[in-house]
């Protein structure tokens, strides 16, 4: 889209006015500020583009682990806690849309964070987020090793695949708009999509799960209705499902740079819808013939030649969500160091050098992660307890009570009770989830350190045929 037809974007969504200072066009965003046609062009992605970006950020590294946590809970409470959660992050993500609009000048969680609890919570949003990204840049990169693994038969020492994976994300990450990165997005979610569909496929045609021991006559799926987890075991499951939703986070920085915000609801969901319909057929069908020997990641539940195909098809797709929330991160923080410059719409000499200082700085951080917690699951179920809840649940039930609460007592009516009492619930609900999700990855973690064989950091052992 040309910037004359930029301007035709709604002022009141968004706080910009557009002018003409000689022959120059340019718009006054509220968040990017001066954005003109000699700097990057931050207004630039349409509400179908926007759709695939939150769709990369949510189809990714989660669906990779809903198998198995299908396994822990049963099949029927499984599917009824992905629903449930399901349920919960589409009005949080709602939630993000409205606050927008609301207050145009919002670009992260942070500053939900400082409108809500002021400088106190302008940090630790702040910190949340940037971990959180962090942390799922580092479970991407650990998920490309697996990969790599996959396809070579081991080919080289595994700490070399994650440093490879690292260099890729502080390249690629370090292109400047999601306006560019958007089109990224379209091939990590259909390479996603193909491969796990492929997956599906396979382990329905194959006579036996790849880790299922060879024993005489034909396969049966040992896979459980209802399964008779601990509660460790059950916490951490629920916070991978909480993962697989945890996209949240990034949806405030994806809608400040949509050329029309109006659209977002729409955006949202065709993302959310595609999203569900995705877990519920990768996790029922994939769970259902693979049982109990379903892997973590999933790609590896089929034999080994469809193991390869498999992580050969998602490979792309990995990547990208690695660049994506490499990239989210870095400009989170870039627009923090530079925000009220010249230099965060200009192609200057300090643009560039801040830019690419954030996007390999933040590579490097993600590198330490994942080769520090090279446990794919642990990983994922951590990061979904520790930052996800926070981030996509209680921060969202206190911003609709933030905008809602203060409304004059002849407007609280019946279903502005029924807000309040579901506001209230997802704090707490999402309270009891971090906690007790937090206490399970860790116990899961240490439990997988301390197994023969496990996983160590560092090292150079074969991850493809982990659970």
């Amino acid at each position: 889209m040309s910037f004359s037809e930029e301007k035709k974007v709604d002022v009141e969504l968004n706080q910009a006015v557009s002018r003409r200072q000689g022959s120059v066009s340019s718009i006054a965003d509220a968040v990017f500020g001066e954005v003109t046609e000699k700097g990057p062009n931050y207004r630039n992605v349409g509400w179908l583009g926007t759709a695939f970006l939150m769709m990369k950020t949510q189809i990714g590294l989660g669906v990779l682990s809903i198998p198995l946590v299908f396994n822990v809970l049963g099949l029927v409470p499984g599917v009824i806690c992905l629903l449930i959660i399901a349920v919960v992050t589409t009005w949080s993500d709602y939630v993000v849309g409205t606050f927008k609009i609301n207050h145009p000048e919002v670009y992260g969680i942070d500053d939900v964070g400082r409108l809500i609890a002021g400088p106190v919570g302008y940090w630790l949003m702040s910190a949340a987020f940037c971990l959180y990204f962090i942390f799922v840049a580092g479970s991407a990169m650990l998920s490309i090793s697996i990969a790599l693994n996959a396809l070579s038969l081991h080919g080289t020492c595994t700490a070399v695949f994650v440093a490879v994976a690292a260099i890729l994300a502080a390249l690629l990450a370090s292109i400047q708009t999601l306006g560019r990165v958007s089109w990224l997005a379209w091939v990590g979610v259909l390479a996603i999509l193909v491969s796990i569909f492929t997956l599906t496929i396979s382990v329905g045609v194959e006579a036996r799960p790849a880790d299922a021991p060879v024993t005489p006559g034909p396969w049966k799926s040992d896979f459980k209705i209802i399964g008779n987890p601990s509660f460790t075991e059950a916490a951490a499951a629920l916070s991978s499902l909480v993962f697989a939703y945890a996209g949240t986070p990034a949806f405030f920085s994806i809608i400040s740079e949509m050329r029309d915000p109006r659209k977002y609801t729409r955006s949202l969901v065709l993302c959310q819808s595609v999203v569900t319909l995705t877990y519920l057929v990768i996790g029922i069908v994939v769970y259902y013939y693979c049982g109990s020997y379903v892997s973590s990641p999933a790609l590896g539940s089929a034999g080994v030649t469809m193991k390869r195909i498999c992580y050969g098809l998602a490979l792309p797709g990995l990547a990208v969500s690695m660049i994506l929330y490499t990239h989210l991160c870095a400009k989170y923080i870039f627009i923090r160091l530079v925000k009220g410059t010249r230099h965060l719409a200009s192609n200057t000499p300090v643009h560039w050098i801040v830019w690419i200082s954030c996007t390999t700085g933040t590579a490097i951080v993600s590198y330490v992660i994942a080769s520090g917690i090279p446990v794919f699951g642990g990983l994922v179920s951590l990061i979904g307890a520790l930052f996800g809840t926070l981030l996509s649940f209680q921060l969202m039930g206190c911003m609709w009570l933030y905008d809602n609460w203060g409304v004059e007592k002849a407007k609280r009516t019946t279903k502005w009770k029924l807000m309040v009492c579901w506001s209230v619930f997802v704090v707490v609900s999402g309270t009891f989830l971090m906690i007790a999700g937090i206490y399970g990855s860790i116990v899961g973690i240490m439990d997988s350190y301390k197994a023969t064989g496990g996983s160590a950091a560092w090292s150079c052992a074969d991850n493809s045929g982990s659970v």
